[in-house]
Parts: C-alpha cells; structure tokens; sequence
C-alpha cells in the first residue's frame, strides 16, 4: 500500500472539510455581491471562513483578505505594496519560497537578500546588515518548506520595527502545524494557504495591516476590500475556513503525533554514516524532516523510493524537475554533492509508526545495508 510522505507539498482533504464545502458546489447557488437572499447566504459563508481563518492566526476579520493561494497572497504583497512610490527598496531573505522570490524578482524596486546561517536562521545580526535607510519592507518565512526550520519571527518583526520597516512573513508551512499569532508576532503582513493543512487547493489569505499602502494586482469588482476583484470562490473559501477551525481544535494532538513519527525517523536514519540531516540543530517543524545521503542522487533516491509506495519530495514541489541545488541548502552553504542528494519527508495526520519502520526498511535496502551490524553511528 502507496504511503503519503509529502505533505508539505500538499495535504489530504480533511473529510470534515469537504463536508462543509460540498452544499457549495450545487444545491447552494448565488453570487456573493448580489443582494438577494442567495447572495447573502454565500456572503455569509465567506464572513464565517474570514472569522474562522483570522482566529487560527490570531488577527482581526478584517485584515483577511482572500487570495486563490500562497502565490497569489505572495504576489500581492510584494507587487501590491512595491507599487506605491514610496516604496524604493525591499529585502528577502535567501531561503523563501519561489511564489515570494520569483515576484521580487520583478517588482520595480531594489531588491537585497538576507542571509541565513548553516543552520538556516536569519540572524538579527544579518537582518540588520540587510536593512538599509529607505528599506520599506523586509519578508522572512516562518518555517521552512524543505529543511522545517523555524525563525524567530517575533524578535526579527522586533529588528525591522526598531528600523521603521515593514514585515511581512509567509506562514503557510507553520499555519496550522504550530501555534502563530499576527497580532502577537508584531509582524504587519503574513501569507497563508489552505492546502497545507488539510484544507482545499485554490484557497489562501493575505493577512495584512490596513496601515500599509497596498494596491490591487487585479482590477474589476470591490471584492476582499478592494484588493483582490473577481468573483470569490466561495466552496474553497468555506473549506479553507473549516480547515482553520479544525487546526485550531487539534493543534496539539497533530503536532504531538507528527514529532514522535518524525523523531523516531530521524533517530533511525541517523545510523546510517552516509546520512546528514539538514537545521538538526535548531527548532523545526515537528513533522519535517530533510536529509542528504552521501553518494546518491536525490531524483533517483525519489524514484526509488517510489518503486516502494513511498512519496516523498526532493525539495519544494514547486521546483520539481530542476536539475540545480536547492537554493535553500546552497544559502545554508551545504555542497553541491550533499545538496543534490537531498530528500524531503514531511508527515501527517493519518501516517503511523508502521509507515515509518517501513520507511527505514525501504531505505536499508536502497542504501544496500542488509543488516544492523553493518550500520554506523553518523558521529563516528
């Protein structure tokens, strides 16, 4: 039987989720700008899923503001924000996801890089090095999406409010895996999607703080306050909203059972000489694990991982079928070797002990270690 290893990637509908969006795709029709009772009921809908999404997050209902994903809420950010004359210069860190590198690249302003240590934290230190006097804007990610590594996203906000600049940061590997507070984090901006934690494809938020002077990337309808026009999707919305109040609910309990799974992963691959496991050192997401195996070539570790029911991910799926490094490990200086050698196992809800001993069954055979007493302790 095929098993799930890949839910950074994406996650499984949760079953309530889909319970809540089905009346939404059919029997319940309206436009949700249309004042009639129909429209009213979907407008409703769409108020429940911001009050639900902004109560995960710990902000206001109306600092939620719809997107059609992480991407999108990305995009608005930076090419939102960067369209204001104010705005000259923004810095990123070297570790983001390409829906937040790939806009920067093309806003009209400056654009710096923050650099992250072995480990792949952005230091205060290097935070403040990168902050110049007109810098309005600094994007760090709360979690990483390959390595799970998490910043200290609370005392960075710290460091670019000391400077007078404004924070934005992408939560969508943390939000719902990990308590995450807006209003307590400091931070003037976050990105958020729903399919990271058990809710639908096509659905995410920017939430953002009316003090920032944002600009719509689409122009038409009123809708999500001006900042993003066009009909909402209103069956995601409501399953994004479901999903929210489900991780609220099991926070914890998700969390506690995804870290035994991912300790007991890491305690077994870690005996295995040829195997390095990438920010081990610093605070990560408890279902995440990355590591590289010496002498083999990540693509073809994937593939053979798959020949046994395994999915897992060499990286960031939405890089899959590059041949380079990640970017990430190449900004956390790791070598080219070790970096290409790379491997993603990101757990979930529904995954178990017996998948995992599976897993490093698989792995043993793949690795050609027939037995234990061939095995060696990684520090030896």
């Amino acid at each position: 039987m095929a098993v799930y290893f890949d839910h950074n990637a994406t996650t499984p509908l949760h079953e309530k989720v889909l319970e809540a969006m089905l009346p939404y795709m059919g029997s319940v029709c309206g436009n949700p700008s249309s004042l009639h009772r129909f429209g009213r009921l979907q407008r409703q809908a769409i108020e429940q899923a911001r009050e639900q999404v902004a109560a995960l997050m710990g902000a206001q209902t109306s600092q939620v503001i719809f997107t059609s994903g992480g991407t999108e809420a990305n995009n608005l950010m930076l090419k939102g924000l960067s369209a204001d004359a104010s705005v000259q210069r923004i810095a990123v860190s070297e570790i983001e996801h390409m829906s937040l590198l790939e806009p920067a690249a093309k806003v009209a302003c400056a654009v710096d890089r923050i650099a992250v240590n072995e480990q792949g934290l952005v230091t205060q230190e290097s935070l403040k090095q990168a902050i110049q006097k007109d810098t309005a804007l600094v994007s760090v990610m709360a979690a990483n999406n390959e390595t799970g590594a998490i910043q200290d996203i609370e005392k960075l906000a710290e460091v670019a409010r000391e400077s007078g600049t404004w924070f934005h940061s992408d939560v969508s590997q943390i939000a719902g895996k990990l308590a995450f507070s807006f209003e307590q984090t400091g931070v003037h901006a976050m990105t958020l999607s729903s399919h990271k934690f058990y809710g639908p494809m096509g659905a995410g938020a920017l939430i953002v703080d009316k003090c920032l002077p944002m600009h719509s990337l689409l122009q038409g309808g009123s809708q999500e306050k001006g900042l993003r026009a066009g009909t909402e999707n209103v069956a995601a919305i409501v399953g994004f909203g479901m999903a929210a109040e489900l991780a609220a609910q099991e926070l914890l309990e998700r969390g506690d059972h995804v870290k035994v799974l991912r300790d007991a992963l890491e305690k077994e691959l870690m005996k295995f000489a040829v195997v390095k496991v990438f920010s081990q050192e610093i605070k990560r997401l408890p279902n995440t694990l990355q590591f590289g195996v010496q002498g083999f070539d990540g693509e073809t570790l994937l593939m053979e991982l798959d020949r046994r029911g395994f999915a897992v991910s060499s990286g960031s799926a939405c890089t899959s079928g590059k041949t380079e490094p990640s970017h990430v490990l190449k900004a956390m200086a790791v070598s080219n070797d070790l970096a290409t050698s790379a491997i993603r196992v990101s757990l979930g809800r529904t995954n178990t002990m017996a998948e995992v001993e599976r897993f490093i069954e698989a792995m043993q055979q793949i690795l050609g270690i027939k037995n234990s007493a061939v095995m060696m302790a990684a520090n030896l």
